[in-house]
């Protein structure tokens, strides 16, 4: 693949992907804000549990399985993902690519700390904290961050390929992992499932946006 292909995804689609997404984020900030989760959340973070102080059910040693996993949309590996991708672009002469996805991880977790400074919403105390969590909760960090990059990098890598098949894939892997990380932080109780659902959709969306918006429409 030459270092001057066109993004191969429609621009048109990609917005209409990101609209649906930024409306149910504005949707599930609206009810936050609102007050209007609190017997939603309360029942997605005891589903998991049989009590308040327990821990989650599930097969000896899934708890440390699910704290690795929520590693993935840590601020350590999404820097360390990103920051690879990033250099691999400049490598291959992607300079467009590199610049844009550096833009979209930077912009995307300035624009999350600024949404969670302003709401504030406290951490749930429903139940125990099966890992350490800090700052405020709406939306979650890990939801949105771990969507915003790794969506980044499946768009960029897809944009690169004429497989309809292939580009595909690398996006619906790239949502599954994070919709996984979202779900792990309501599972550990460091998140309601609003901050997850709504921190998952903003990140998808800023990403989405970032792809339609900055690269080259398809040819």
């Amino acid at each position: 693949m030459n270092p001057g292909s066109h993004l191969t995804l429609p621009r048109r689609r990609l917005l209409i992907i990101a609209l649906a997404c930024w409306t149910g984020y504005a949707v599930v900030a609206a009810l936050v804000l609102g007050d209007r989760l609190g017997s939603f959340d309360a029942a997605g973070l005891r589903y998991f549990r049989t009590a308040p102080g327990t821990v989650p059910w599930g097969p000896p040693g899934l708890i440390e399985v699910v704290r690795g996993w929520t590693a993935l949309g840590g601020t350590l590996l999404l820097n360390l993902c990103g920051t690879i991708a990033v250099a691999a672009m400049l490598l291959a002469r992607l300079r467009r690519e590199a610049a844009v996805l550096a833009a979209t991880m930077l912009s995307g977790w300035v624009f999350n700390t600024l949404v969670k400074s302003l709401v504030g919403r406290p951490r749930p105390t429903i139940v125990s904290h099966l890992i350490e969590a800090g700052g405020s909760s709406f939306p979650s960090g890990h939801s949105f961050n771990s969507a915003a990059v790794y969506m980044s990098i499946a768009l960029a890598l897809a944009s690169l390929s004429p497989r309809r098949g292939l580009r595909w894939s690398v996006i619906a892997g790239a949502a599954l992992v994070s919709a996984l990380i979202a779900l792990s932080r309501v599972w550990l109780g460091v998140h309601y499932p609003s901050d997850a659902i709504a921190g998952w959709l903003g990140g998808m969306g800023w990403a989405l946006t970032s792809a339609a918006l900055l690269y080259r429409p398809a040819r």
